[in-house]
């Protein structure tokens, strides 16, 4: 399967985000990091193994201004969903939160069901954007840039478009098998016989560039009819 998803609570009501964070990791796909003030948030950030998906971000921090802390990581170019979190509801207030660059905003105090529903729908539109960066095994995937990073590779592996749109849906198809028929009718557009041999000769030259043994493929594996992502190695790669 894919790896969890990180998501970030800053907020300095102690109660508050171990109650959230005891509610959104009891979702299989959700993990929890916690900070009470903006210097551990900017450290959760900023650590060398750091991936957050996500930022829960209370606006009364005791070390500053949560929508100024949102721009300034707008300013540094992290991109990934912001929800800010507040007392308030006032129009001029979620104004200002958008504007700081905020993906939405959500008054205390809130239903917990609706703030998920809420996050997950941001998750899915980042993963659906330009933006979106993901781990796909040793791998920090950025489909946009057409780029495949591993800390062991000093030199990025750069992907056609075709490599893109493959990794996109079994990244998304989580363990599951993504039959040949759906993935050519989902990256060439239309179903057809004789495209198979197109698919699989771009397999071939996909496993050449992101396996360390080619002929004998362990992230992306053949099984049945179709092709899957390994979960013990996008799994390792998440604890490691």
């Amino acid at each position: 399967m894919s790896a969890a998803k990180p998501i970030l609570i800053v907020d300095d009501d102690d109660a508050l985000r171990e109650t959230l964070s005891e509610f959104l990791t009891m979702e299989p796909e959700l993990t929890v990091v916690g900070a009470a003030t903006l210097a551990e948030a900017e450290a959760a950030l900023n650590a060398s193994d750091a991936r957050i998906d996500a930022v829960l971000l209370d606006i009364a921090l005791p070390d500053g201004d949560g929508r100024e802390f949102c721009a300034k990581l707008r300013r540094a170019g992290h991109a990934m969903p912001i929800i800010m979190l507040t007392g308030s509801d006032a129009e001029s207030d979620v104004v200002r939160g958008l504007n700081s660059g905020a993906n939405d905003y959500i008054a205390k105090p809130f239903r917990a069901q609706e703030l998920l529903a809420r996050l997950r729908r941001q998750l899915q539109m980042f993963e659906n954007s330009e933006e979106a960066v993901f781990s796909i095994g040793p791998y920090t995937f950025r489909p946009a840039k057409k780029l495949l990073q591993s800390p062991s590779k000093s030199r990025p592996i750069r992907l056609t478009d075709k490599e893109v749109a493959i990794l996109k849906f079994l990244y998304r198809a989580e363990s599951r098998v993504a039959e040949r028929d759906k993935l050519l009718h989902e990256v060439w557009g239309y179903n057809s016989a004789v495209l198979t041999h197109t698919l699989e000769t771009h397999i071939y030259r996909l496993r050449q560039k992101i396996e360390p043994d080619p002929s004998h493929p362990s992230l992306l594996v053949t099984e049945g009819r179709g092709y899957r992502l390994n979960p013990e190695m996008m799994s390792a790669a998440a604890a490691a």
